[in-house]
């Protein structure tokens, strides 16, 4: 409990970097940009300002491209098997493919995610138990109250979870803060609490405390009776010597910030001589009693010019060469994409059309998205096959004989995310169960059209069943010989008969 205790800060000074990361992160992904680019804070106040979202491009496209498609998840056994059944009910019951998918697009511009695992009722017993029973729930925690311990030997290894989140004391306004602590151990949650006060308020919002006292009363110790703690972290991708994920924004921020800032220039440019002024030749304005030109330029958006017959009425305007601007626009867009690792492709943009291109062909192209999608997977597998050890390892624990099923590790095939090319999957499986089949028509059945194994057992009897049916036909069509004379053949051969039966022959 190093992290919290009397005379320490809320939230730890260690912490408070990645805290603020996540903060602006969020905002780049809702479009929000004002606040975190100054550059725009500078823009006079009755300018307009104009931000391009391709941050929230970024990570909505990792996270649809890792989750759109949901994975499967196999126990190794039967699909009536009770370990699968208990698979499926996991997955069911947290709806797992939906808070995977919002995991990931989180996980993208923050570079963690966390999941917690606990027994109890998804309502609090505020829903009758038959409708709302007690069962494993899994649910995801914000990244921003959650302070993990590694391992003094691997920085990268978490040893220790603490999940902490402060609240106001009702009827207090902001003056007194209780902050509630959870630390996951191996085996056991301990909880607490502490009294805090504010101790740093920005923009009228409290964002640090300081911990007063402990509130003795409320600590306690629960046995979990699992050999992990019960919150798993997912990075986003991260390096071997630390154990905060990498998100896909932090290192693309200059580059939104000249997208927002030439878009807003060049708005600027044309917004200024979208209604520009007019000069006219001196004496066309009305005088006042001192012969003076009556007129405002600012208001009147007109001037006179001396020399009545050296100008013609004509507007006042300037060739910005808004044409570099554009292209300067689209080359920082561009290099964007590509440090990304999104290609165009992806976009619909360019020359990405797909007519006439194989399956093949575009997954090609789609290389380097691919690459980025393979890596995150590889931090998903693994902890996702955490999380599904300590859901079951929790329900052998609360349940005891009653699971009546072995604990597994699950085997996870995600999905590539990209098109299905029907045509060319079946030509590919048609090849390959030829003349030197590689692959059987079991297996082949399920890749194409996503069966289980015991769906593609009925699928291949069905089909066994309809051959032997049209060999039964082939067979009666050959033993009957009149089965293949045609109509015309069949009354020549009675006539023929006729005439043979009146000559007596």
């Amino acid at each position: 409990m190093a992290l919290f205790k009397t005379g320490e800060y809320y939230p730890p000074i260690g912490h408070r970097e990645r805290i603020e990361r996540y903060a602006q992160n969020k905002k780049l992904f809702l479009g929000d940009h004002y606040d975190v680019f100054e550059r725009l804070q500078n823009v006079p106040s009755d300018s307009v300002y104009i931000s391009s979202n391709l941050a929230g491009l970024i990570c909505k496209k990792s996270a649809d491209f890792l989750f759109g498609e949901p994975p499967t998840f196999s126990a190794g056994r039967e699909d009536e098997s009770e370990e699968q059944k208990a698979i499926d009910r996991i997955v069911e019951q947290n709806d797992l493919n939906m808070k995977l998918q919002q995991s990931a697009t989180g996980n993208a511009f923050r570079g963690d995610s966390f999941l917690k695992i606990r027994w109890g009722q998804k309502w609090g017993g505020k829903v009758p138990k038959k409708f709302d029973p007690f069962r494993v729930i899994i649910e995801p925690q914000n990244p921003k109250y959650v302070f993990p311990e590694v391992s003094e030997g691997d920085a990268s290894e978490i040893e220790v979870v603490h999940v902490a989140y402060p609240t106001v004391v009702e009827g207090t306004g902001d003056e007194e803060w209780i902050l509630h602590v959870e630390s996951h151990y191996p085996n056991r949650i301990e909880y607490s609490k502490f009294e805090i006060m504010p101790f740093d308020t920005s923009g009228m919002k409290v964002v640090e405390w300081k911990i007063q006292n402990e509130i003795k009363s409320e600590r306690r110790t629960v046995q979990t009776g699992v050999p992990f703690p019960l919150v798993v972290h997912i990075p986003n991708y991260s390096t071997d010597d630390d154990w905060q994920g990498i998100d896909d924004l932090s290192e693309h921020k200059p580059m939104f910030d000249e997208i927002n800032n030439r878009l807003t220039r060049i708005a600027e440019i044309l917004d200024k001589h979208a209604d520009p002024s007019i000069a006219v030749p001196a004496g066309v304005l009305g005088e006042d009693e001192s012969g003076n030109p009556v007129f405002a330029v600012g208001r009147d958006k007109v001037f006179e010019i001396m020399g009545k017959d050296d100008i013609v009425p004509q507007y006042i305007t300037w060739d910005g060469q808004l044409q570099a601007a554009f292209e300067e626009l689209d080359r920082v867009t561009e290099m964007l994409l590509v440090n990304a690792e999104i290609p165009a492709l992806a976009l619909g943009k360019g020359d990405s059309g797909t007519s006439g291109s194989s399956g093949l062909s575009i997954k090609f192209r789609m290389n380097s998205l691919l690459s980025k999608i393979n890596r995150k997977r590889q931090f998903y597998n693994k902890g996702l096959k955490k999380m599904f050890m300590i859901a079951q390892m929790l329900e052998h624990e609360k349940l005891g004989s009653k699971a009546n099923y072995d604990i597994v590790e699950p085997t996870i095939h995600f999905k590539d995310g990209l098109p299905q090319d029907d045509a060319e999957l079946a030509n590919i499986m048609n090849v390959r169960t030829g003349g030197k089949p590689t692959i059987s028509q079991k297996t082949a059945l399920m890749r194409i059209d996503g069966l289980t194994e015991e769906q593609a057992e009925a699928e291949l009897q069905r089909m066994e069943e309809d051959a032997e049916k049209e060999d039964e036909r082939n067979s009666e069509m050959f033993a009957s010989p009149s089965a293949f004379q045609t109509p015309l053949e069949s009354e020549d051969d009675n006539s023929n008969q006729e005439d043979n039966d009146e000559s007596g022959e």
